[in-house]
């Protein structure tokens, strides 16, 4: 069975038989999206980089031999299969010329077309463990070096960084702890007009709350005890340049109602002093909170959440874009790798596949950590991690995340009606219903049939 993370786009414009090719592709572990028409087919291939193109020759407008032309253009590693009916095998040996791997002839059994991407995919796995997608890191891929993705989440995020960096707005980043917020604010510093003054950082949860005022706005002679001399903050520091303010919602509420005048009045005083001083600063701020819980209670400034959220973004956690990680894999080992002088040629096949599996609750701070360890310890040419350093970190008092702990049959069927379908009626996998649920596949089967639920209902269907 193939990695469930393997995303397959279907070109085909006749309805029935396109859904029962693409439940028939879902059930066997692929991720499937279709497309009605070549002209929607060229759509999608712009919004999301597909691993898989599977596409009738024949359609109506532009013709699966242009689609095919489109999506290897721009994915040159795409792995494309042409269906072809009666007529037309000699458009589909054309189409192969021109890059297509394979091409099935109508009418069909699915095991002829699961065969050939079976054999495609298998090529693709053992070129990969010779160079672990090391040629795919290019700037398709990426927003700024640190920042890769060709999932639609990280499209997305760059879509909206590519907006606003070359703005003076303030800019909220939200996300996950380990998501790579500051990385994200340093970008948007280096692609905007101030890339040539200072970025600057600072987090507001790692200094005490009674050093942290000076931190900011600095502080005169003798305004408090140790206070030998003038000293500038983060806000002086970082004139005609980028403030990032890390963890903005552990600032106290005094706190809060200062930096709010600097986003009002864009001038402040040192502590202890009255000159006051203009900043000429855009604020990146960033948190793992969710602030709108915090006003409602009384911790967090409505104001200054108004202020801060002119363009919010948030970061998506790692699990949510797990097609990325062998781009991430291979960027990690090429940085640490070149740091050790250790030559690492190739990735273990089955390692990577426990790397795209894994949760990441720790998301790509936790994974860029795992990759460092390994790389440390690794003494051979192919890259293995640990198995035992990706075992889940689990609270024997917690129960939140064990969805059947002490559930009636009625509450269970209704949490695994809604997990499936959240799913796409997919079991399992990374992205299905038994990982949502935190149950392994077996036991979730087990449940299905055992509450009568028919698991086909939910299979998409666009």
């Amino acid at each position: 069975m193939p990695d469930s993370s393997k995303h397959l786009l279907l070109v085909e414009d006749e309805a029935p038989l396109r859904t029962a090719i693409a439940e028939q592709l879902t059930d066997r572990g692929y991720h499937v999206e279709q497309a009605d028409s070549g002209e929607t087919a060229i759509e999608r291939l712009s919004d999301f980089a597909f691993d898989i193109i599977v596409t009738d020759l024949r359609l109506p407008g532009i013709d699966g031999a242009a689609v095919v032309d489109a999506a290897i253009e721009r994915y040159p590693d795409i792995i494309a299969i042409v269906v072809t009916g009666y007529g037309t095998v000699k458009d589909a040996v054309a189409a192969l010329k021109r890059g297509a791997r394979d091409f099935v002839s109508k009418p069909f059994q699915i095991d002829e077309l699961l065969h050939s991407l079976e054999s495609a995919l298998e090529q693709r796995r053992l070129r990969s463990e010779n160079a672990y997608l090391r040629a795919q890191l290019d700037e398709r891929y990426r927003f700024q070096q640190g920042i890769i993705g060709k999932s639609r989440p990280m499209m997305r995020l760059f879509q909206l960084l590519e907006t606003v960096s070359g703005t003076n707005s303030t800019i909220l980043v939200t996300g996950e702890t380990g998501t790579g917020k500051e990385v994200v604010a340093r970008a948007i510093h280096q692609h905007s007009p101030r890339r040539l003054h200072r970025f600057v950082a600072l987090n507001c949860s790692a200094i005490p709350e009674t050093l942290l005022e000076a931190e900011l706005f600095g502080h005169v002679r003798g305004a408090f005890t140790g206070a030998v001399g003038n000293r500038q903050g983060r806000l002086e520091q970082s004139h005609r340049g980028t403030l990032f303010l890390d963890e903005v919602g552990t600032m106290s509420p005094a706190l809060q109602m200062k930096l709010l005048r600097v986003l009002q009045e864009r001038e402040f005083e040192r502590v202890g002093g009255s000159k006051i001083i203009r900043a000429d600063v855009r604020v990146i701020a960033a948190t793992n909170r969710d602030l709108r819980a915090a006003i409602n209670a009384g911790t967090f400034r409505s104001d200054l959440y108004y202020r801060l959220n002119v363009f919010p973004i948030e970061v998506p956690p790692l699990r949510k874009r797990n097609q990325d990680i062998p781009f991430l894999v291979a960027y990690f080992i090429d940085r640490y790798s070149s740091k050790s002088g250790k030559k690492i040629g190739s990735i273990d096949s089955a390692t990577l596949e426990r790397l795209m599996a894994y949760g990441w609750p720790g998301n790509v701070r936790e994974l860029q950590n795992v990759i460092e360890r390994s790389i440390i310890v690794c003494e051979t040419e192919k890259f293995t991690v640990d198995e035992s350093w990706l075992a889940p970190i689990t609270d024997a008092t917690d129960q939140s995340n064990r969805p059947f702990f002490k559930l009636s049959p009625s509450e269970e069927k209704k949490a695994i009606e809604a997990a499936l379908a959240d799913a796409r009626g997919r079991v399992s996998g990374p992205l299905g219903a038994a990982a949502k649920l935190g149950l392994p596949p077996s036991t979730l089967d087990s449940k299905i049939k055992a509450l009568k639920i028919n698991k086909y209902r939910y299979k998409a269907v666009s």
